[in-house]
């Protein structure tokens, strides 16, 4: 049973019949006094039968307190006028319209419970008895308006609670969310990064194989070594990235730092890149990880756009930098009039942009004096 209105939350079993507990218990009480005044008087049989059957039908007309609480609530009042058996059920009617926090309808159904509760008393004559139920009963009355607007009360902050432990649970869901979107984009930023660099080395390589036809066997065997090379990390390389994807955990590997970019400068020189290096960091070792991570991925992403968009031509890279002085790097190299920019033109410097910006660092990049520089400004704190 799961009687409900459109502002009353749903009472479960137990809920239920703690209320209908409540109207029986008096009507019990009552019961047993009428059992007994019946022994005594057997003529009182009817009239006590009578008392009964109202209560019952108090019992019934409790199903719809919560559907229809002021008519109930008023119907159950009217019935204690001749019964007291009846009291049980309009006690628990009433308190329920008290917990919609109507006050118009708690004050109609108060003076009419308290009016039936006078007529009663006085239905024998009016005497000391009869002030002392009344004031009894007037008693009960507001302890049982204060009690029904308490249950109103902890209703509401019981439903507060849970709005606000669901809204917590949205807000902690939204960020558990946002966190695999922005590790996935992380995780894809180094998935690009990896495999530009690689693919466009094989590109290098495979173009030299395909147009140069003064290739020695010697040298052939070694461009396509370098090409197998190169092949092989790139799949180990991408499935390193794709095991941390599946796993939605950070990436472990690979993550070489800037100390391992002489490598890289030895790398692309061997696949044919003409590259000028002027490396004077100082104490590369000491550099944060984090910004040694990003700074070799910056070089790297430097060297395969100077490779996929002025091909051929030689480059320039400057590092410079020392604890407390920040960490600069510059990537030059001639631009190549006409040269199509070919697919993800410009996704690359969004990607260094965004490794700049990760690192606490600036970038810019312009064309000055015919030339492609990029310069990239990473703090190094002492």
């Amino acid at each position: 049973m799961h009687d409900r209105t459109d502002d009353q939350p749903p009472l479960d079993r137990t809920d239920v019949a703690l209320r209908y507990l409540c109207a029986v218990v008096p009507m019990l009480f009552y019961g047993v006094i009428l059992a007994w005044l019946v022994l005594r008087e057997p003529g009182r049989l009817l009239p006590a039968a009578a008392d009964v059957a109202m209560g019952v039908a108090g019992l019934v007309l409790m199903r719809g307190r919560r559907h229809r609480p002021l008519p109930v609530a008023l119907a159950t009042a009217l019935l204690t006028v001749f019964s007291t058996t009846a009291a049980g059920p309009a006690q628990v009617a009433y308190v329920s319209l008290c917990t919609h926090r109507r006050p118009r309808q708690i004050v109609l159904a108060a003076a009419v419970s308290w009016l039936c509760l006078a007529a009663q008393a006085a239905w024998y004559g009016i005497g000391q008895a009869t002030v002392v139920s009344v004031t009894t009963g007037t008693v009960l009355l507001g302890g049982l308006t204060v009690f029904g607007l308490y249950l109103r009360g902890r209703r509401d902050l019981a439903a507060s609670q849970r709005e606000a432990a669901l809204a917590a649970e949205r807000e902690q869901l939204h960020r558990i969310e946002q966190a695999k979107l922005a590790e996935r984009a992380k995780i894809a930023q180094e998935m690009h990064d990896v495999l530009a660099h690689r693919v466009s080395l094989l590109s290098m390589l495979a173009g030299g194989l395909a147009y140069r036809t003064d290739l020695g066997p010697e040298e052939t065997r070694r461009i396509a070594l370098a090409i197998q090379e190169n092949a092989h990390q790139s799949l180990n390389e991408l499935r390193a990235v794709l095991g941390a994807l599946r796993r939605a955990d950070t990436v472990e590997a690979p993550q070489p730092t800037l100390s391992r970019v002489g490598d890289l400068f030895d790398e692309v020189r061997a696949a044919g890149q003409h590259v000028e290096v002027d490396d004077g960091v100082r104490d590369a070792d000491l550099l944060p990880a984090p910004t040694a991570r990003h700074a070799y991925r910056i070089v790297q992403e430097a060297l395969t756009n100077a490779r996929k968009h002025a091909p051929g031509s030689p480059v320039t890279a400057r590092l410079h930098g020392r604890p407390g002085r920040g960490l600069h790097i510059r990537v030059s190299n001639p631009v190549s009039p006409g040269t199509s920019a070919g697919p993800g033109s410009r996704l690359g410097l969004v990607g260094l942009a965004e490794r700049a910006r990760m690192a606490g660092g600036t970038i810019s990049h312009a064309v000055r004096d015919g030339r492609f520089v990029l310069d990239v400004r990473l703090p190094w704190e002492v």
